[in-house]
């Protein structure tokens, strides 16, 4: 047998396997003369069939059998002695008509994508900002106002005022358009939310499409967008019904109902409780975030080069037809991030011998488990049975669940390391600061 490798470029080659009867036919006779014991054929006694016979009625089949089976190993073991890294699958490339049964010498084609190595030492010279959101006044005052909106109560007046929903029926004067909406006045323009105050049921109001803004059909009248996407001329909406949502009074039946009972029994105990949760939940998007910005960082740094044109190809036939070139060509850039970074990963990981452990796994499963019966109010009852959750969640999707946990903490805890090997600017950030930051 003789392997050899033709580069084509710095990042794929062809992979040219060579056998000769000697690679293989040892191996198909042993394979005929076990079938020949074995075999039941009609008018010979069990294993007395003459072997010439089982050649020819088994012999093509063992034959590609066998090669097929020698040129995956020897692929594989070959790959894993090469210093590189191989991307995707070997493509195994068009070959000539292969005559089975004369034939005695083949040769078989493999194109590889790979990168050489990924070089990237972590140093002060590598520069990154670690984001920090602070939760200020402004921010706790808006958050208190929705919360007194959302959780007060509805009523139903007999006259509209600004901020109410109006209940009603839509229709266009000309053309069959027809359909019962609930108008947030909020959500549209004052001018012409002016037009919906001071009316009782019954009203009719007439105004002009030019009138309502983009997205607003959607985000105020709740139209999907295929249904406003040709939406022209006059309508009327006939008040059907208002709803009003009272302001909630700071008291203790409003405290229980955002953070449970007897949770916190002051104004400021709340306000105080709002602020820490609204700092929590920004302390966590805040370390994503610089996460993120790291990996950009680290993957501009590494300058890893991608085999693209091989890759394309390799999604195009793993995926089997379902999905096209122009999906592959579009979905590339974030493919090509998230591969880029593994690859980045995992020489960190290595190299400095960074591994996830199964205690964290399990752990860190606890703590989603906790997390989502805590948003659904379940979490103190479902403690005693946290074990059988975690274990039930470890081995969904064939065991799946658990190596993304592992890749998840192994990620936390590369990201972690770099920042303590690289220079790290700390920067405090408002959230609307953080917000102009995620638009870029």
């Amino acid at each position: 047998m003789e392997i050899t490798q033709d580069k084509h470029s710095a990042n794929q080659a062809l992979i040219k396997i060579k056998l000769n009867e000697a690679d293989y036919q040892p191996k198909v006779d042993a394979k005929l003369k076990d079938f020949a014991k074995k075999s039941n054929i009609k008018g010979f006694r069990p294993g007395k069939a003459p072997l010439s016979m089982v050649k020819g009625m088994y012999g093509t089949s063992v034959l590609v059998e066998e090669i097929n089976s020698i040129l995956s190993e020897s692929l594989n073991t070959y790959l894993k002695e090469q210093t590189f890294k191989i991307l995707g699958d070997p493509l195994p490339q068009d070959q000539e008509a292969i005559d089975w049964k004369t034939q005695k010498d083949f040769e078989f084609d493999y194109k590889i994508g790979f990168v050489e190595n990924v070089d990237l030492t972590l140093d002060p010279k590598i520069k990154a900002t670690k984001y920090s959101i602070k939760v200020d006044d402004k921010l706790v005052n808006e958050t208190l106002d929705n919360l007194k909106s959302q959780y007060g109560n509805s009523t139903n007046p007999e006259i509209s005022e600004e901020g109410d929903h109006i209940y009603g029926d839509l229709k266009a004067t000309e053309g069959s358009f027809e359909k019962t909406v609930s108008l947030d006045l909020t959500k549209i323009t004052k001018k012409l939310a002016g037009k919906f105050v001071g009316l009782g049921k019954e009203a009719v109001v007439e105004f002009e499409a030019k009138d309502v803004k983009k997205g607003q059909w959607e985000e105020a009248f709740g139209l999907s967008e295929e249904e406003s996407a040709d939406l022209d001329g006059t309508f009327t909406l006939t008040v059907k019904n208002i709803n009003r949502k009272e302001i909630a009074e700071m008291n203790q039946e409003f405290f229980d109902k955002i953070f449970g009972p007897d949770q916190v029994s002051t104004e400021e105990e709340f306000i105080t409780k709002v602020r820490e949760t609204l700092q929590a939940n920004y302390d966590k998007e805040s370390k994503v975030f610089t996460e993120e910005e790291l990996k950009k960082v680290l993957t501009d740094a590494a300058k890893v080069d991608l085999p693209e044109t091989f890759l394309k190809e390799w999604l195009m036939i793993a995926n089997e037809g379902k999905v096209t070139a122009e999906d592959i060509e579009k979905e590339f850039p974030i493919y090509a991030k998230q591969l880029t970074w593994s690859l980045i990963s995992n020489e960190i990981a290595t190299k400095h011998e960074v591994k996830a452990e199964h205690e964290e796994v399990i752990e860190k499963t606890k703590q989603m488990v906790r997390e989502q019966f805590a948003a659904s109010g379940l979490g103190a009852q479902m403690e005693d049975s946290m074990d059988m959750f975690v274990d039930n969640y470890l081995k969904g999707e064939e065991g799946q669940n658990y190596m993304n946990m592992l890749t998840s903490i192994q990620n936390e805890k590369v990201l972690a390391f770099a920042l303590d090997k690289i220079s790290v600017k700390e920067k405090d950030i408002t959230i609307d600061e953080f917000k102009e930051l995620l638009d870029k």
